[in-house]
């Protein structure tokens, strides 16, 4: 890098190329998407990583951006239990199929991501979270029969589930008349 442009134009190269990685894009595809040569997109990642553990400020605004992402993942997850929800309650099991097919994608995509920034060490944690969100909306499925099937539950459920959910989440109970 001789000059400070050679080194702004590198380090913004890195960025585009480690915000791919982070997404959940391999070197292959993260060359095809910047048409870079893989060699170099796996040597970008890779010096990215020493950066950032070699930099507090780095580490810190990487922790911010997963956090983020996380973030949005949740979001993105929220959106395609609703999609679930009017699914169930409108009987179109295609809908609902692919809804649950999202939400695994999703958590997948965001099970890849924290792994990769090093925040999940096996595969074993990462299937089992996806089976603890599976046996969730299992036992969600569980309570909304029970709520629509004894309607003088229903607010005893509501109460409860509302007590344990995060500030983020919407727990909703429907009452079938």
């Amino acid at each position: 890098m001789s000059t400070e442009q050679d080194l702004v134009q590198h380090l913004d190269q890195v960025n585009k190329v480690v915000e791919e990685y982070l997404k959940g894009n391999d070197p292959t595809r993260i060359s095809k998407q910047l048409a870079i040569p893989r060699q170099q997109v796996v040597s970008l990642i890779n010096e990215w990583k020493v950066m950032a553990s070699a930099n507090d400020a780095i580490r810190a605004r990487a922790k911010e951006a997963l956090v983020a992402a996380d973030t949005h993942y949740s979001k993105l997850i929220t959106k395609a239990y609703e999609v679930i929800e009017d699914a169930t309650t409108s009987a179109n099991l295609n809908a609902k199929s692919q809804g649950i097919k999202l939400v695994l994608d999703i958590e997948s995509r965001r099970i890849d991501m924290l792994q990769k920034a090093g925040l999940l060490e096996n595969k074993e944690l990462a299937e089992e979270m996806v089976q603890i969100e599976r046996k969730q909306e299992v036992l969600m499925n569980i309570l909304k029969d029970v709520a629509s099937e004894y309607p003088q539950v229903r607010d005893e459920i509501m109460r409860r589930l509302s007590s344990i959910a995060r500030e983020s989440e919407v727990v909703t109970v429907v009452h079938d008349v």
